[in-house]
């Protein structure tokens, strides 16, 4: 891909619809996650697809980006179908729809990265959560230690709506 390319989204009045692909990567009994300093929370590793781009191609290069590695994709894990109210930054106020493309990686054995990544500007940092103890800290996608625990063959199909109701 160009480095002109567009993430698949758009926003439409008060409505924004993202494309994403996202990592599930674990090494030796913890979960890599990303976070910067304007979030109370930490992310999975990811981001927009490219117009043009398919989704596999999108996380291998996502995680390269932000983690300076190159990792190779297992499987399909996870379609996730999120709902939420924005705030912040370009999401204020918007009532978001996003749709999430989950691979699981293929473990490398090492947690040796090469992290150098910003969001909206902002340097990323790259957190490798114990598995036992994800409960413990705010990460986005909520669903990830249940999977992790089970870690199933299936693809799961997950809906996810935290907006508020009126």
């Amino acid at each position: 891909m160009t480095e002109n390319a567009i993430d698949c989204g758009f926003s439409i009045g008060k409505h924004w619809f993202r494309y994403r692909a996202a990592a599930i990567i674990v090494e030796d009994g913890a979960v890599l996650f990303a976070g910067n300093r304007n979030e109370d929370y930490i992310y999975s590793v990811g981001g927009g697809v490219h117009v043009g781009e398919r989704s596999e191609d999108a996380v291998r290069r996502e995680v390269c980006e932000e983690t300076g590695v190159q990792y190779e994709v297992d499987r399909l894990a996870v379609i996730h179908e999120n709902f939420f109210d924005g705030h912040g930054g370009e999401w204020e106020g918007l009532e978001c729809h996003e749709v999430c493309f989950y691979y699981l990686m293929k473990p490398r054995g090492s947690r040796e990265l090469h992290a150098d990544s910003y969001t909206h500007g902002v340097p990323e940092t790259m957190h490798w959560i114990p598995l036992a103890e994800l409960g413990e800290v705010r990460a986005y996608p909520a669903f990830l230690g249940e999977y992790l625990a089970q870690m199933p063959d299936q693809v799961w199909h997950i809906v996810s709506d935290e907006r508020k109701k009126l």
